[in-house]
């Protein structure tokens, strides 16, 4: 395999400073796109480009392969840290990693090659199976159609998950480029609206062999443990830190207008002077703060088990429910302060009202599906054993 260069140090803490680092140097250009990518409902060139310069789609990839290859905590810190500027820019960040590391792990070493020839990748990817691969020679020829496509209209690539038709294995993960792929333009939605997150379909599109990956093969991914997480272990993570940071967003936003904030048709208090709101940006703060601590012990745990091979399943349905968890308890401090923010929380300028459109839209996504509590309880009654997704 070909050595790649790498930008990234391999030491936890060091490799911490450097993602962080990345962040603070396109901050500004990620603030300046984050209005425009709202109204083109997909992420604006220069935040494309932010993204790119930075090198933070490389979070989730293996160091063999240039990539940062982040402890699970690390990539928290680093998803708040870029949803604090702009949350449309971290969902594709971490979905474009994502999809990227988890592809390229599993891809053999010449196929590996021939997608990093041009420079790494962006890649747009699915979780849920579907569409059919029939065999021909040489390869598969594939079709269907998938959704929640974050990212894909700024992609090179793209990764989807397809049953096989007659004999051979039953699943295969095919990779395309995206020229070979119908985007539709339907990303017409509550909230979430600067992802891009369309659907795309192939229609009768010949994936060779060496592009298409048996999901079965018990083939190990290359890396180390991160790499070993699998499906959904290796992505929950996102999903938990991104909800608490949107609480932060909201606590922020709440706190910095709350002393020019005024309630009251005569003898008007500023919000800040209001006990309520006091208790509830303290509470609040704390709540956030309690999400945090669930889900980076939940991952610090789960990534430990899988230093020797995979992870231990009731580790990862542990980890699925406290993403599912971060995102209840945002959802619920969300709501409770876009109350407080008045008339003016209804404008689509609002700040506070664009948190509460993105997490009612995040909340509907699979990887934190409330089945997961029930799931998590039945490994705690002993009924069956974890790490399926929903």
């Amino acid at each position: 395999m070909t050595a790649y260069d790498n930008q990234f140090p391999e030491a936890r803490e060091a490799n911490r400073a450097r993602l962080l680092a990345a962040v603070d140097s396109v901050a500004d250009a990620l603030a300046a796109g984050r209005d425009e990518s709202e109204q083109l409902r997909r992420l604006s060139p220069t935040s494309v480009e932010a993204l790119r310069s930075s090198g933070l789609f490389k979070l989730k990839s293996p160091r063999v392969l240039g990539g940062a290859e982040a402890h699970p905590v690390t990539q928290m810190d680093v998803i708040e840290a870029v949803t604090m500027i702009d949350p449309a820019a971290a969902w594709c960040m971490f979905i474009t990693a994502s999809a990227t590391g988890a592809t390229l792990s599993i891809l053999p070493d010449e196929t590996v090659e021939k997608v990093l020839a041009d420079g790494f990748p962006f890649m747009a990817a699915s979780l849920r199976p579907g569409g059919a691969a029939r065999r021909v020679d040489g390869g598969y020829r594939v079709s269907g159609r998938w959704a929640w496509g974050s990212g894909v209209e700024h992609a090179g690539w793209v990764t989807v998950p397809v049953f096989c038709e007659g004999d051979g294995p039953p699943l295969i993960r095919a990779v395309v480029p995206t020229g070979d792929v119908i985007v539709h333009d339907n990303w017409h939605t509550l909230g979430m609206r600067g992802t891009g997150s369309c659907d795309y379909e192939l229609d009768d599109v010949f994936v060779p062999d060496s592009f298409a990956v048996n999901v079965f093969s018990g083939e190990p991914p290359k890396g180390g443990a991160l790499m070993r997480l699998g499906l959904p272990a290796f992505v929950v993570n996102e999903h938990g830190s991104f909800a608490y940071a949107l609480g932060r967003l909201a606590l922020r936003t709440a706190t910095d207008s709350a002393i020019e904030k005024k309630r009251g048709y005569l003898g008007a208090v500023s919000l800040a002077d209001r006990q309520v709101f006091q208790r509830a940006i303290g509470q609040g703060t704390i709540r956030m703060n309690a999400c945090a601590l669930a889900m980076a012990d939940a991952m610090e745990r789960l990534f430990d088990s899988a230093a020797e091979g995979p992870p231990d399943p009731t580790l990862v349905t542990e980890a699925q429910a406290a993403a599912v968890w971060c995102t209840d308890e945002a959802i619920d401090l969300v709501s409770e302060l876009f109350r407080f923010t008045g008339g003016r929380a209804v404008m689509n300028a609002s700040e506070m009202q664009r948190i509460l459109r993105d997490i009612y839209t995040v909340q509907s996504h699979l990887m934190v599906s409330a089945v997961v509590y029930e799931q998590y309880g039945q490994i705690l009654l002993g009924m069956t054993e974890g790490g399926a997704l929903p």
